[in-house]
């Protein structure tokens, strides 16, 4: 069932999408070499206890998850790229990681992630291609969501992002990619990273959603780790992931999760 926001609504939103936009920022602060993975959780649970916040992923256990996810954020490295399960791993120079965090506040739920290079590169060669990958899914999530105009279709939206991972080189998963939201962290409708523009469920007013472009290197497939959880690429090739929840206004995307 898709519902639509009211603008009142909307504006009850915006704290949660505040809240998961500072969070991401003090955890991208907290990542330096030497941090273990399961010190970020704890830092966002931390503060999700300190805002009265209620976690979307410690319970989360969907139809394709091992068990209930047990943690409150995702932190994905290198070849992993989505639902990365935080686990005992000392971050070190140069890895690609990416944090995803979805939170209800007042019931309101927002969800958002980026990704990012831990300290220092090994090699320019590999500075530059993190950048690049990076950088392709932040282009590709500002396209998707200059395309969220109302009166377009979900399929403009997924049509901006692929043109703009085809132009960069990268192949296009579509088992994975954005959603809508509203008092739960995943619904209707689902918005893939690949479509025909002009196809698809209308863009409304008072529409929530998540638009989330991610992308490998070399490959567009994916594996699930022994974890249950965690989505690596087949061929090891690295990964980066950006996501927004943004609302459909009468003026355009307002993006909830905007972060400084």
């Amino acid at each position: 069932m898709i519902e639509l926001r009211t603008p009142r609504e909307i504006e009850e939103m915006r704290p949660a999408g505040r809240f998961v936009a500072e969070t991401l920022q003090a955890v991208r602060e907290a990542a330096e070499p030497g941090v273990n993975l399961l010190e970020l959780d704890a830092l966002a649970h931390r503060l999700i206890k300190e805002k009265g916040a209620e976690s979307c992923y410690i319970d989360y256990h969907p139809s394709f998850g091992a068990s209930p996810f047990g943690k409150v954020i995702c932190t994905s490295v290198n070849d992993a790229v989505l639902h990365g399960l935080p686990h005992d791993y000392d971050l070190v120079d140069g890895d690609l990681l990416s944090i995803d965090f979805a939170v209800a506040v007042d019931g309101w739920v927002s969800d958002s992630a980026m990704s990012f290079v831990v300290g220092e590169s090994p090699s320019p060669e590999r500075a530059a291609a993190d950048e690049k990958l990076i950088r392709t899914t932040e282009v590709a999530l500002e396209a998707g969501i200059a395309a969220a105009q109302p009166g377009k279709k979900i399929g403009d939206i997924s049509a901006a992002i692929a043109a703009v991972a085809r132009e960069a080189g990268y192949s296009i998963n579509t088992d994975f990619g954005g959603h809508g939201v509203g008092r739960t962290m995943h619904g209707d409708p689902h918005v893939p990273n690949d479509g025909r523009a002009g196809r698809g469920f209308p863009l409304r007013p008072g529409l929530v959603i998540a638009i989330e472009p991610w992308f490998l290197e070399t490959t567009d497939e994916i594996y699930t780790d022994e974890d249950g959880w965690t989505l690596r690429s087949v061929d090891g090739s690295r990964g980066a992931h950006s996501e927004h929840t943004i609302a459909i206004t009468a003026d355009g995307p307002l993006v909830l999760t905007a972060r400084d």
